[in-house]
């Protein structure tokens, strides 16, 4: 295994991403599915921002979850999410009336030896979620508008299409996650959300500048076909995508796995789960969907597919499965391309 890693960050390895595209399509088909029937199932679970309620915070160090649940609910409340964090308790509670409102409050301060101005209340509209979600999906819509502008001028609209099919599998995987696993959808969750369209949108645009550059020259006598000269410029870009996703990845599985354990950062949970899902989900589908769906829409213009039948015809082509094939449709290798950009 160290060995395989090894070689993997010398370039050494070089992988079919592209040449195994209907695994990855079945493994996408099959996680959109599992994620939408989680939707379809559970559906998400919105916070108190965008359902509306109260919201009670006070401190009782020798409480428990069971014994604050009881005491709301006892109070008047229908329903009651407890959390423990490093500030004390905080129980969501649905939409109260006034009074029952000060009821609950009176009866957390006397279960729990407190005066009743120290359990505070938080009394939430759901309007004001309805607003948060409405500019939610404003900013979604834009955000996909610039996108599909930028990836038009700057490569082909080709490139813009399978971006933003990689993006949206990203979106509905990421909240099949949270639909299963029920954590709170809150705004911090919608940040992520947005954050992670960033992250997928720069590692699918990596990719996309290198097929760019080693497919530019393709032409009638070239030796390799679109998809592997794709498939090996892919391959060029894999150490820098995974060391990126990576490093990212890192302190953000910190806030999740222990910053929500220990000191329980509810608002940190809340968006770490959002970006910890997404820049996996990201990376993959940068390498196995985005790519992969470019080059079957790309394989089928006149020009690779005469390619493609010359190749064919008289054996060639055959560089991707025999190790590093050339990243330009002349004789130059990969290192040859890599010392050439150092040169730009």
């Amino acid at each position: 295994m160290a060995g395989l890693v090894s070689r993997l960050y010398r370039g050494e390895v070089n992988v079919d991403f592209v040449g195994r595209k209907k695994l990855w399509y079945g493994l996408s088909a099959f996680l959109l599915a599992i994620s939408i029937a989680g939707l379809v199932i559970n559906g998400l679970k919105l916070g108190v921002e965008f359902t509306g309620g109260s919201v009670f915070s006070f401190k009782a160090p020798a409480a428990n979850i069971e014994q604050v649940r009881s005491t709301i609910l006892d109070a008047g409340a229908h329903q009651a999410i407890v959390q423990e964090t490093n500030n004390g308790w905080r129980v969501t509670t649905d939409s109260l009336p006034a009074d029952r409102v000060t009821s609950v409050q009176k009866a957390a301060a006397a279960e729990f030896g407190l005066q009743q101005n120290d359990v505070t209340v938080q009394v939430i509209g759901a309007s004001w979620g309805g607003q948060v979600a409405d500019k939610a999906v404003i900013g979604l819509i834009v955000f996909m508008l610039a996108i599909i502008l930028y990836l038009t001028m700057a490569f082909e609209w080709k490139m813009a299409l399978a971006a933003i099919v990689a993006l949206v599998h990203d979106l509905v995987i990421t909240a099949g996650v949270y639909a299963w696993s029920q954590f709170e959808v809150t705004p911090a969750t919608l940040l992520g959300f947005l954050t992670i369209l960033g992250y997928s949108l720069y590692d699918a645009v990596v990719v996309f500048d290198m097929i760019k550059e080693v497919t530019a020259k393709l032409g009638t006598t070239s030796k390799v076909t679109y998809t592997q000269a794709a498939n090996d410029a892919l391959n060029h870009t894999l150490i820098r995508s995974l060391n990126t996703t990576l490093v990212a990845i890192l302190p953000v599985a910190a806030i999740l796995f222990i910053g929500t354990t220990l000191f329980g950062a509810g608002t940190l949970k809340d968006l770490s789960l959002a970006l910890f899902v997404g820049m996996i989900v990201g990376t993959y589908s940068s390498l196995c969907v985005a790519t992969p769906l470019l080059v079957t829409m790309k394989e089928r213009e006149p020009r690779y597919q005469a390619i493609a039948r010359r190749l064919a015809a008289t054996g060639g082509g055959t560089g991707a499965k025999s190790g590093r094939q050339p990243v330009t449709a002349g004789a130059s290798t990969g290192a040859a391309a890599d010392e050439k950009r150092k040169k730009k």
